[in-house]
């Protein structure tokens, strides 16, 4: 590290040494020879200065030699180029310390300049009697690479960079990079201001069972027929009355059905703590008697089989901005088998792990677990051979293939308005910080009539591309992996370039098509993105389906549009709750407020659903309303201006409300940010029963679109 820094101190002292070279060549110019020079003159070598001959040397930041090769300047726009300094001593050009570029016919000098990488750019002219009409050619900055929170992806992340040639900094920089790689969480590292990261704010807390759950029933409210890939689910403990009032009422009208349900701890992963259960009594409890926090969700009893076993697909979806949103899903993903034939379940088998859950570190280590070098057999394969097995079988593969991006697409925009919210919590508007993206790991599994069930959607996926392996009695070792290097490497390089700091460009598809989203998203068998670089690479694995395929699925984001409201009146910069002065101000500025809905009936909703959330979030340190909480809200809102219109159609007409007061007040005030969202609904007959609010306090709007049905029971 110390010649390292030494290198950089010479370095740093012969750029200066250049500049006070410049200077004293700047003072021997006449003022009348030196102007400036607009943006749009451009530079033909047949026509430049016939007499004078221009040579100079780069210089690079992290090298001080010359590259020995020099060019000429052909047909280049000003903006293309860097140019150089001439001194006119004696009667003559020559080049200085500082290379420039005069034009014929201006008495006009461009000044070289320092590139925001820190390098001494400059323009290079080789003149011996006549042009060659070469190009300049443009040297590329090497991207850097902060991996020293990257853990257990580690090894995949630096064959990528290495693939890509990129610079990598194990152990972290002073200066700062353009990516860091975070293991765990976006504040693995409190101090970066700039750059990326590959970590959203708040992903975490998102994605967790509970959250998650609550952020796609609150769509399921408005969307009914469009989010029913998710299983029916109660948060435990608070819904715990309510699943088991449910469940007996349903064995009473049918004594016949026995229905499955499988328990996941909240904050658990990699299968820790998952069981199944058949009676709410069986639901597992921890000392006092009080029941984990937990989901307790629909156990699909009908899935699709591969020789007799069980599996689901791990598939990897990287989201690459939230403002605008750009979702790309990889092409290429794995699919995780059990270890035991399938059966339905029973009393006696629900016990059987290796049956009923594809958690691979759980079947990992069942003795019938197979490591296989092949991508198509094993208990780990890529999920392309399981498509090709399916097709060899009739099986229309572009259409399972069209209702998994749908179900991605979906859950994203399910994610967003609370992301949104974490998001300005951590890096609020003015302040300096990196921008974010980051790759989730959706956990899928296809039923027997091969509709894609949303199991749940992690925030960090596992990125090893080695397993270990037992070489003898008690001897552990870790070995290559074919199936994960071919799938994850991929992964990570192909995100690396698609968020190269250098070629960042939006790659929005316009789409024609109309209809639903199974008619309207096209499956194609070769690339939709960019081909591989000069230096050799693969096509890119990563499918850009959003925005690519807005106009299908724009008119679901209602809920990111009261997030909007939400932030507009969040008011401190770094909170994620809103207090009662602002929730007051929210109702004045929107006017909905009236004679038969005082300021004291809207202290009464804010004490009474604040209260109630507070005691579902006992985590929360943060006082006020969270957006769950401003959500609930605002559906009773909804619903108090519109009682005979379906639920959806009450909040629509309400935004319009809302949304047209403040827009009416940014005409005096400073125009705040603000997106709006058209909401033509392909779906639209579609609608969900209307809803009545009674007390917010005392009518739960969450049970509706879960309540069993012996008819939901035997549709798996």
């Amino acid at each position: 590290m110390s010649d390292h820094y030494e290198r950089v101190k010479i370095e740093l002292q012969q750029m200066k040494e250049v500049e006070n070279e410049a200077a004293a060549d700047v003072q021997q110019l006449s003022p009348a020879s030196v102007s400036s020079v607009p943006t749009d003159v451009s530079f033909t070598a047949r026509r430049d200065l016939s007499r004078s001959s221009i040579n100079g040397r780069s210089r690079s930041k992290s090298r001080s030699k010359a590259d020995g090769h020099e060019r000429q300047v052909n047909g280049k726009q000003l903006s293309d180029l860097t140019p150089q300094k001439l001194d006119y001593s004696q009667g003559q050009s020559r080049v200085s310390n500082e290379p420039s570029l005069h034009i014929k016919g201006t008495g006009k000098l461009l000044k070289g300049k320092t590139a925001a990488n820190g390098h001494v750019e400059s323009c290079q002219r080789q003149t011996d009697g006549k042009e060659d009409g070469s190009k300049v050619a443009k040297k590329r900055r090497t991207v850097t690479v902060d991996t020293s929170k990257a853990k257990t992806s580690l090894e995949a992340l630096k064959m990528s960079i290495r693939q890509l040639k990129w610079k990598e900094f194990p152990i972290g920089r002073r200066t700062a990079c353009d990516i860091y790689w975070h293991g765990v969480s976006f504040h693995d590292n409190e101090n970066i201001v700039s750059g990326q990261v590959n970590k959203f704010p708040g992903m975490i807390e998102m994605l967790r069972k509970i959250n998650l759950s609550r952020a796609v029933r609150t769509m399921q409210e408005l969307f009914p027929e469009e989010y029913n890939f998710y299983p029916r689910s109660w948060i435990l403990p608070e819904e715990y009355q309510l699943f088991s009032t449910q469940i007996r009422l349903l064995k009473d009208n049918d004594a016949t059905l026995k229905p499955t349900f499988i328990v996941k701890p909240d904050s658990g992963s990699q299968g820790d703590g998952i069981y199944l259960i058949r009676d709410p009594a069986d639901l597992r409890v921890i000392s006092g008697s009080q029941i984990k926090q937990a989901v307790v969700q629909e156990y699909i009893q009908k899935p699709l089989l591969i020789d007799k076993l069980k599996f689901d697909i791990r598939l990897y979806v990287l989201v690459r901005s939230l403002e605008p949103l750009e979702i790309y899903i990889a092409k290429e993903g794995l699919s995780r088998f059990c270890t035991e034939p399938y059966q339905e379940p029973s009393q006696k088998n629900l016990s059987h792990v290796f049956m009923h859950l594809t958690n691979y570190s759980l079947n990992v280590h069942s003795g019938n677990f197979v490591h296989s070098d092949s991508c198509s057999t094993g208990s780990k394969r890529t999920f392309s051979s399981v498509l090709y097995r399916l097709a060899s079988k009739g099986v229309d593969i572009k259409k399972v293939w069209s209702d998994i991006i749908a179900l991605v697409i979906k859950t994203v925009i399910a994610l967003v308005p609370e992301l949104k919210v974490y998001y300005q919590a951590d890096i609020p508007p003015g302040k300096p910080g990196p921008t974010c993206f980051q790759i989730l790991g959706f956990d899928i599994l296809l039923m027997k009539n091969l509709k894609p069930v949303l199991l749940e959607v992690n925030a960090n996926p596992s990125m090893r591309i080695e397993h270990e392996q037992e070489v003898s009695p008690g001897v552990f070792e870790y070995v290559p992996s074919p199936v994960d290097e071919e799938v994850k490497v991929g992964v990570i390089r192909d995100t690396l370039r698609l968020m190269n700091p250098a070629e960042r460009k939006q790659h929005v598809t316009s789409n024609t098509g109309g209809g639903s989203p199974e008619e309207a998203i096209v499956v194609e068998t070769g690339s939709d993105e960019k081909e591989g670089s000069a230096d050799s690479l693969p096509s890119l694995c990563l499918k850009q389906v959003f925005p690519k395929y807005t106009k299908q699925f724009n008119y679901l984001r209602v809920v990111e549009r009261i997030a909007t409201i939400f932030l507009r009146f969040l008011g401190v910069k770094g909170t994620m709750r809103l207090g009662p002065t602002s929730f007051r101000t929210f109702i004045r500025n929107c006017k909905l407020s009236n004679s038969s809905f005082s300021m004291a009936s809207v202290d009464i909703l804010y004490i009474d659903i604040t209260r109630r959330w507070a005691g579902m979030l006992p985590d929360s340190r943060e006082a006020g309303m969270c957006l769950q909480a401003f959500i609930e809200a605002f559906f009773y809102l909804a619903a108090r201006r519109s009682k005979a219109l379906p639920l959806r159609e009450q909040v629509l007409l309400l935004l319009e409300v809302c949304e047209g007061a403040l827009e009416g007040q940014s005409h005096s005030e400073k125009p705040r940010p603000h997106r709006s969202h058209t909401n033509t609904n392909p779906a639209s007959s579609q609608s969900s029963a209307p809803t009545t609010f009674s007390s917010p306090a005392l009518t739960r709007r969450r049970h509706r679109p879960l309540q069993l049905s012996a008819k939901a029971n035997t549709e798996n």
